[in-house]
């Protein structure tokens, strides 16, 4: 079985087409989202709109918690924009929007599938944790974040994608060719962003899982495989959307064709 996983869209509408259009021109069918549909960007409630309809699996992000709830730990300009995105899915003149709440209300914080364990941010806070690549040097922190995770542990929110190794190694997909198969030991694997990428590559930036599974309920023909896909999107379309909203920091825009 494949699935395409995908996080952290924040409001991209140009990207998140992109991706969508890539996985189904590769014949994927599931989807999974690990959160933060919306903030920072300028399409919240068309983003909203394609992952209710295209993916089987969705999470919880902490930007989509601050647009139903007071933010928490945000920058100035990540506050004006989660404020900003709940103005879009309270306006009265929408009536899709309500729909929108309520599916934002409904997301779960993690989602356990045989050894595949799905969060946002970390297995320990699946939330809001931030795990970066520079953690590997805090060996108290990925060893106790790996003894929560029995066999692999699938997060965004770093906006960073890479997989991380229980021998305190993070490493980038272009060192190992985009692709890579888990045959050895437990891994974390960050799937990158999907609409604001901060690798330093602004292309938008997925991932692929090949669970060597033909049917449920077969063993597994292969040790899974990882695929990550790098696409390029209109982003300067985007930049000029976000720049047009004065409660929209320039910055959100001008960072796009940066990747970071």
């Amino acid at each position: 079985m494949r699935r395409a996983i995908l996080s952290d869209i924040h409001g991209n509408l140009e990207a998140l087409e992109v991706v969508l259009a890539d996985i189904e021109s590769l014949g994927i069918e599931s989807i999974h989202c690990l959160g933060d549909i919306v903030g920072y960007g300028p399409n919240p409630r068309e983003c909203l709109d394609l992952v209710m309809a295209k993916c089987s699996i969705c999470l919880l992000g902490n930007h989509d918690m601050g647009a139903l709830c007071d933010p928490e730990g945000f920058n100035m300009n990540a506050e004006r924009a989660i404020f900003w995105t709940r103005e879009q899915l309270e306006r009265t003149d929408d009536p899709g929007n309500q729909k929108r709440l309520e599916f934002l209300g409904a997301l779960p914080r993690f989602h356990q599938d045989g050894k595949f364990l799905f969060v946002h941010g970390s297995p320990r806070n699946p939330l809001s944790e931030y795990v970066f690549p520079d953690d590997v040097y805090n060996h108290r922190k990925i060893e106790r974040l790996f003894t929560l995770v029995d066999n692999y542990c699938f997060q965004g929110h770093t906006h960073i994608p890479g997989v991380f190794t229980e021998s305190h190694q993070f490493l980038v997909p272009s060192e190992f060719g985009y692709e890579t198969v888990l045959e050895n030991g437990k891994a974390m694997i960050n799937v990158g962003s999907v609409g604001q990428p901060r690798d330093r590559d602004p292309r938008s930036c997925y991932l692929i899982l090949d669970d060597g599974v033909e049917n449920p309920g077969e063993p597994a023909r292969h040790a899974p495989k990882l695929t990550y896909r790098r696409l390029e999107y209109p982003f300067e379309i985007t930049r000029q959307k976000i720049h047009a909203i004065t409660s929209l920091d320039r910055f959100l825009g001008d960072r796009l064709c940066m990747g970071h």
